[in-house]
């Protein structure tokens, strides 16, 4: 599963810092997919459309902050827990229900974003 923030967010931002994949985004801001990795070229979004990795997107959330599914591992491949949920003092970083991921889709994703040359 991805990791999705919750509307209970303070908007502290103690977890952007956090995330090795760079997938967490103040409310408002515009984000893509090279930000963060070592990705080239193009990326295959979930949504099955394919996008240059520098293209801006528009936020996935307004008013608080958000995590792009499309990069979230769920720390995967660099820690053993979401490192998001490990600082959220208000507990609002939390599995998202409706984006059920095995780990060998998480790892996948890691190795995606951040191949070795």
């Amino acid at each position: 599963m991805a990791i999705i923030i919750t509307d209970e967010c303070i908007n502290c931002g103690a977890c952007e810092p956090e995330c090795p994949n760079t997938a967490i985004y103040e409310g408002g801001v515009e984000w893509k997919i090279s930000e963060g990795n070592s990705i080239k070229g193009f990326h295959i979004l979930e949504s099955g459309v394919k996008v240059s990795v520098d293209d801006s997107h528009q936020p996935v959330e307004d008013d608080f902050y958000f995590i792009v599914p499309d990069k979230c591992t769920e720390c995967k491949g660099f820690h053993d827990e979401p490192q998001c949920a490990a600082v959220c003092p208000v507990d609002c970083c939390i599995q998202d229900p409706d984006r059920i991921e095995s780990e060998e889709t998480l790892l996948q994703r890691q190795a995606t974003l951040h191949p070795v040359a």
